[in-house]
């Protein structure tokens, strides 16, 4: 700018020298005229170079300020380009934890979905057991029914009827009781447990009071142990243990029916029966196997009762 103020303060001179020249032109030499003119000349000279190097700095500083605007662009688009670069760092860092908390979410509620149809299967077996469970014993109140009608009847048979055959007809009585028990025994042995069982309820019936009698329960109990049919069994010693709570067999039918709660999963209950084994008969061979059967129970993990 200052240059430029020059030039043009030149050029007014320039003019005014013109001017004086006009007005002096009457009464001035050939020489000083010479001498204005060639001032004038290099007044005109310097101008035109005064404009040039003007021109020329204003190219430069036109091309300063074109570039310092591209470097401005250049270092606005690398920035720009910088927290794009970071922001799909961090999108693509969102969209894993996205997808793994979706991942654990899905096999949540698989797994909750699992639980929950396991559950339902063994409330529904639960049911069915108690309702075959309430089938068994309204069977066994009826056999019990009957056992105390087959009482009555031979008492009410001996009030009515004399005896005829004195020693002879007890002979044949007892004789018929051992064979009965025997074969009902027999069937046993030969894990014919169905046949068993119908015998040796046949004898409990016939001879309710027969020093037999809690035998022919116990060996009851046994034919369902035998049939695996565990529930049955459990039920069966169960009956056996209320009706003969001071027979010989009632440790054995402890166990018994504690291995029978083990084979349906029922651990705790398993448990239960084998401690009020070791504290009633603790000095017995099923007591001793009640303990080894405990620290087994210890040992193993819970099953799942089916």
């Amino acid at each position: 700018m200052k240059i430029l103020d020059r030039h043009r303060l030149k050029f007014a001179l320039s003019c005014m020298l013109f001017a004086v020249y006009c007005f002096l032109c009457g009464c001035a030499t050939s020489s000083d005229v010479d001498m204005l003119r060639q001032d004038i000349d290099k007044l005109q000279r310097d101008s035109m170079a005064t404009g040039e190097e003007v021109k020329k700095l204003k190219e430069k500083t036109t091309g300063v300020a074109k570039e310092e605007s591209f470097n401005v662009i250049r270092e606005s688009q690398a920035e720009i380009e910088s927290r794009l670069s970071n922001i799909s760092r961090d999108l693509q860092v969102l969209s894993g934890r996205f997808d793994e908390n979706k991942y654990f979410v899905e096999k949540t509620i698989k797994d909750s979905s699992g639980e929950m149809d396991l559950i339902k299967a063994q409330m529904s077996s639960i049911e069915r057991r108690l309702k075959e469970t309430g089938d068994r014993l309204s069977a066994l109140e009826g056999q019990v029914k009957q056992l105390k009608e087959g009482e009555k009847k031979p008492e009410e048979a001996q009030e009515g009827t004399p005896s005829t055959g004195g020693p002879a007809a007890k002979s044949a009585t007892t004789d018929d009781k051992k064979a009965q028990y025997e074969a009902a025994y027999d069937a046993f042995r030969n894990k014919k447990y169905k046949d068993a069982r119908e015998k040796f309820e046949a004898f409990a019936k016939d001879f309710p009071k027969d020093q037999l009698a809690d035998n022919a329960h116990f060996w009851i109990a046994e034919t369902y142990y035998g049939e695996k049919d565990f529930e049955g069994a459990i039920l069966a010693y169960e009956s056996f243990l209320k009706a003969y709570p001071n027979s010989k067999k009632v440790p054995t039918a402890f166990l018994k029916q504690g291995l029978s709660f083990v084979e349906i999963g029922d651990k705790k209950t398993a448990k239960v029966i084998f401690e009020q084994l070791i504290e009633r008969y603790p000095k017995s061979n099923e007591a001793e196997l009640a303990r080894k059967n405990l620290e087994d129970l210890k040992k193993k993990p819970a099953k799942s009762k089916k």
